[in-house]
């Protein structure tokens, strides 16, 4: 639509006519535009609420190429927000200094590491607040009082490899040079403390947090910076500052996630695995400081808590999905609940009488919301030209598994209906399988969405067997059977969707990354009756040599399989989608980033090798994204996958052709992308 017509009829009052009268489908170019609220901090007195908008360089428009940014705004109500730093300053870690006179964040200036700066509220410029010399601040908390900031930082510098590196002697000892993070409390004035102290910390920290009344810090470590570590070994300690000593850590039996302290200082909530082998922190616990003993709030329940808020008058204030709704809990003392209007809300904030929520909905990615007498107010409006978009219609979808479990997921239908016969449908797996698809926002450069929607696809997001927030007891339904039960459940789930009338099951494909890359493979090979086309990202092939090449074996061992390789070697070839290439005929896209750790690059490069050799007449492709890891993080890179993701389903799936000619290597950029004119062009255009 001409933006000026639309800014015509808004002012008219009848920016709905005027929408549908031009409504258009959503393309890989406007994904690559998409701006959402990044992180929320409200004011200790709950007057205003600092938040960032995050967004990518719009490439498609010729912006250079580069990674989410995040800009600093002030929010007073809703709608009122402006600007609070120059367009040029990225920040993260956005707070208030205790007093709230100050929004502070991370920022690095030019030629410098980043630091801790702060910006008046009521007006004047920013200015620096503390920092570590050499070494960048990844996070910091300030004592009650706001005279002193601690700070995290990153490991001191080593002279000698650094030295040696530029002499060319740059090698690197895998697994046994980690370098730990620092701790330094510094003196908030008006000049920078130029001395920070540092504090003896135990392992490596991942977050730390000061107790109310001053005297005490609550940090996250584990014994080492290695993910494995990170996922299965943190554990929260409280450190007294006055000695520097570690009076108590808190014992909880696996993975973690979010604490918070309470305003009394003597109670901590804590996001937690119920055991070593759960799959997901996904249970509410309060935790004793002084004893460490543990009190589970809904251990057990079919649900998965996600954030949580002390609020000033100490009840806890909690975001609870349940399947792929969400829920706001309060706990005091009596709990209590608040509906959220179909919103899928994500992080929690509060301040003074405030409670600020992130969250979206199948209409728009993530805003901000203030919850007002029961009832979720709006405060941002990012991505207005999402009202010229035709939508599919977007809506939960449960069915019976073969074995009677029953199943839910995410579906949106093509704009303009379902077709008689059904539509060419494309099942997009999450991964995990310890993660979860709500009923909210589902359109991103690696999921085909609206996007797909706009072309006439339905799009089917299953929550399969492993999933969260339905329970740990249906989070642990998938180990020990890697491919088994999981994977049955999405062939269960077209079967169950083509029955409905929704589905073409002749046109029917697949997609995902990580672990939904793994069920793209197995779609792709093993069941590659089902599928008519299949795009596999950062995806595992050989569970074999999966594990001597991730950085997270004992996460492997613990919370999915349950053994080791050399306790099943021909079983867990038997579950590796190269064991069934020779069966084959799936059109298949790989994509993967080329510096991965998590998934090995070498597993794309096996099941490509694989396919072309034992069934040369399939189309295969294999696509690298240098400097990229697990997961696109560049511009270009997410835009670049989108374009090929689509583009390979409307050749193969769409038409249900799988003998269609593969596209040409390179995709069409939008003509305002740099470099436009110079890509080559598909054939078919």
């Amino acid at each position: 639509m001409n933006r000026k017509l639309l800014l015509a009829a808004t002012l008219l009052g009848s920016v709905s006519i005027a929408a549908t009268a031009a409504a258009r489908p959503m393309t890989p170019e406007d994904v690559a535009k998409l701006e959402s609220v990044g992180t929320i901090s409200v004011s200790p007195d709950g007057s205003r609420i600092a938040y960032t908008t995050a967004s990518l360089p719009d490439v498609t428009e010729g912006e250079d190429n580069g990674s989410t940014t995040q800009q600093l705004k002030m929010a007073f109500g809703p709608d009122q927000a402006r600007e609070f730093l120059p367009a040029d300053i990225e920040v993260r870690s956005v707070d208030f200094t205790p007093d709230g006179r100050m929004v502070s964040f991370l920022w690095a200036a030019e030629d410098e590491k980043r630091s801790v700066w702060g910006i008046p509220v009521d007006g004047g410029g920013h200015r620096k607040l503390a920092g570590v010399d050499g070494a960048n601040v990844t996070s910091y908390a300030f004592s009650p009082d706001g005279g002193t900031v601690y700070m995290l930082a990153g490991a001191e510098e080593d002279k000698q490899r650094e030295t040696q590196s530029k002499a060319g002697f740059n090698a690197v000892v895998y697994e046994e040079e980690a370098r730990f993070n620092r701790v330094f409390s510094a003196a908030i004035g008006s000049e920078v403390d130029a001395e920070p102290k540092g504090i003896t910390v135990p392992g490596y920290v991942s977050s730390f947090e000061v107790t109310p009344d001053g005297s005490k810090a609550i940090i996250q470590s584990a014994p080492t910076p290695s993910v494995d570590d990170s996922y299965t070994s943190a554990r929260v300690q409280v450190l007294d500052l006055a000695s520097g000593k570690v009076s108590r850590v808190i014992e909880t039996p696996g993975k973690l996630g979010d604490v918070e302290i309470s305003p009394g200082g003597d109670v901590l909530s804590m996001i937690a695995a119920v055991d070593k082998n759960d799959p997901a922190a996904t249970t509410l616990y309060l935790a004793d400081i002084a004893t460490g003993a543990l009190t589970a709030l809904n251990k057990d329940a079919p649900e998965a808590a996600i954030d949580a808020e002390w609020l000033p008058d100490e009840r806890l204030a909690a975001i609870i999905h349940k399947g792929a709704q969400s829920v706001l809990r309060f706990y005091g003392d009596a709990v209590e609940e608040v509906d959220t209007g179909g919103l899928i809300l994500t992080a929690i904030e509060a301040g003074g009488g405030t409670i600020a929520v992130e969250a979206h909905s199948p209409a728009h990615p993530p805003e901000l919301f203030v919850l007002n007498d029961g009832a979720f107010n709006r405060w941002t409006q990012h991505n207005p030209w999402l009202s010229e978009i035709d939508m599919g219609t977007q809506r939960t979808f449960t069915y019976t598994a073969r074995d009677g479990r029953q199943i839910e997921g995410v579906l949106i239908e093509p704009v303009g209906g379902v077709p008689a016969g059904g539509a060419p449908t494309i099942l997009n797996v999450h991964g995990g399988p310890e993660a979860h698809e709500s009923n909210g926002w589902q359109t991103a450069y690696s999921k085909p969405g609206q996007v797909a929607a706009g072309k006439g696809y339905a799009v089917f997001l299953p929550n399969y067997r492993g999933s969260t927030a339905y329970g740990t007891a249906f989070a642990k339904e998938h180990q020990g059977d890697y491919a088994g039960k999981e994977f049955d459940d999405l062939v269960d789930g077209k079967r169950a969707l083509a029955a409905e009338g929704i589905t073409d099951p002749l046109r029917t494909g697949i997609t995902g990354g990580s672990y939904g890359g793994f069920a793209s493979a197995w779609g792709a090979t093993r069941y590659s009756e089902e599928y008519a086309a299949s795009v596999m990202f950062v995806g595992i092939s050989n569970n074999i040599s999966k594990f001597g090449t991730t950085d997270i074996p004992n996460e492997m061992y613990l919370v999915h399989e349950l053994k080791w390789p050399w306790e099943e070697w021909e079983r867990l070839l038997q579950r590796s989608p190269i064991y069934y290439a020779g069966q084959a005929e799936t059109p298949l896209l790989i994509m993967h980033g080329a510096e991965d750790t998590r998934v090995s690059p070498t597993q794309s490069y096996e099941l490509y090798r694989n396919i072309k050799v034992r069934k040369p007449d399939t189309p295969v492709r294999l696509v690298l994204y240098p400097g990229e890891g697990h997961g696109n993080q560049k511009a270009a890179a997410r835009y670049d996958y989108n374009l090929r993701m689509m583009r390979w389903f409307d050749t193969y799936l769409m038409t249900g052709d799988r003998d269609a000619e593969m596209p040409g290597p390179r995709p069409q950029l939008a003509e305002g992308a740099k470099g436009a004119k110079a890509a080559m062009v598909d054939d078919a255009e």
